[in-house]
C-alpha cells in the first residue's frame, strides 16, 4: 500500500482578483517559514492575512507579527480551551487583562477567536468559565469596535444563547462556520458574517455548503484556519493561505456564480468588517 503524500503542497492557479484570508495561525508554523508563505500566498493573489493569536504566547507573537509584515492584520483572544485552562489555575482575569493591553494595538481589528467549545470541554465548571471570557470577550469587542471571531464547536445554540443576551457586536463573524442552513439563515438575519474554511469541500459536508447557498453573498468569507482544515484535494496535508483559492472556486462552483464575482464579493466583504490594512 503506497503512504500518502506529505509535506507542503504545489502553489494552485492564482485568483483573478485579491482575496483576503480571514483567518491563520502562522504562530503555528516555523517563524522562519513565516516570511515564505505569505510571499507564496500573495503569488496567488491572496494578498492579505488576518493573523489571529488565540492564546498568550500567540497573542504577544501576533503583535509583532503585523508590525513586520504589512500583509497582516491581527487578532487577539483567549481560545475556549485556553480560557478554561485559565480558570482552573484562577489565572482569567490576569490572562484577560493582558489580552485587553494586547488589543489596543491599531493593527489588532479583531477579538477572537473566543466562543465555546464543548467538544474539547464536557465539564460543567469548564464550560462555565467559558462562557466567562466569551462574554468578557464580546464587551471587550464592542468597547473597542473591533470584530469579533467566535469559535463555535458542538456549541452552536450555546453560542446564540450568550451573543443574545449580552448583545452581539457589529461585527460578528462565525469563524469556520460549522452550522447548517437554518443557523447560516439565523446568523444571517442577524447581521452576522460567516467565513467558510477548507471543510466546505468536503466530500461528506453538504450541510456546510447548503449554509453557503443559504446566506446573501455579503454575509460571507473565506479563511484557512491554516495549518489544519487544508481543501480538497490536499485534505490531512499543511494548509497555508495559498491555498484558499482552492476553496475559493469550490464556493463559486457551489452557489454557481463566476469566480471573479465571489472574490470582488469576498474582498469587499472582508474590508467592510476590518478596514483598510
Amino acid at each position: 500500500m503506497s503512504k500518502k503524500p506529505t509535506g507542503p503542497v504545489p502553489l494552485p492557479e492564482a485568483l483573478p482578483l485579491p482575496v483576503v484570508d480571514n483567518h491563520t495561525h502562522l504562530d503555528h508554523v516555523a517563524h522562519a517559514e513565516v516570511e515564505s508563505l505569505i510571499e507564496q500566498a500573495v503569488s496567488v493573489n491572496v494578498t492579505r492575512m488576518v493573523q489571529i493569536g488565540c492564546d498568550l504566547k500567540a497573542a504577544r507573537w501576533t503583535v509583532e507579527a503585523i508590525d513586520r509584515f504589512p500583509e497582516l492584520l491581527g487578532g487577539v483572544a483567549l481560545h475556549p480551551t485556553e480560557a478554561t485552562k485559565h480558570a482552573a489555575a484562577s489565572q482569567l482575569s490576569a490572562a484577560f487583562d493582558e489580552i485587553e493591553e494586547l488589543a489596543k494595538h491599531p493593527r489588532i481589528r479583531v477579538i477572537g477567536e473566543t466562543g465555546l467549545d464543548h467538544y474539547w470541554v464536557e465539564d460543567a465548571e469548564g464550560r462555565s468559565a467559558q462562557e466567562d471570557s466569551f462574554r468578557r470577550h464580546i464587551d471587550l469587542a464592542k468597547r473597542t469596535g473591533k470584530a469579533l471571531q467566535i469559535h463555535d464547536r458542538d456549541a452552536h445554540e450555546d453560542v446564540i444563547r450568550v451573543l443574545d443576551s449580552e448583545g452581539a457586536p457589529e461585527k460578528t463573524v462565525f469563524h469556520c462556520f460549522s452550522g447548517d442552513a437554518a443557523m447560516a439563515r439565523l446568523a444571517a438575519d442577524r447581521g452576522w458574517y460567516l467565513s467558510f474554511a477548507g471543510t466546505v469541500t468536503f466530500k461528506n459536508a453538504a450541510n456546510l455548503r447548503e449554509a453557503l447557498v443559504a446566506v446573501p453573498l455579503d454575509r460571507v468569507m473565506v479563511e484557512t484556519d491554516a495549518p489544519y482544515l487544508t481543501p480538497m484535494p490536499f485534505r490531512g496535508r499543511p494548509n497555508a493561505s495559498y491555498l484558499v483559492p482552492l476553496t475559493v472556486r469550490a464556493m463559486a462552483e457551489s452557489l454557481h456564480r463566476d469566480v471573479v464575482e465571489v472574490c470582488a464579493a469576498l474582498n469587499a466583504t472582508t474590508e467592510a468588517v476590518y478596514g483598510p490594512w
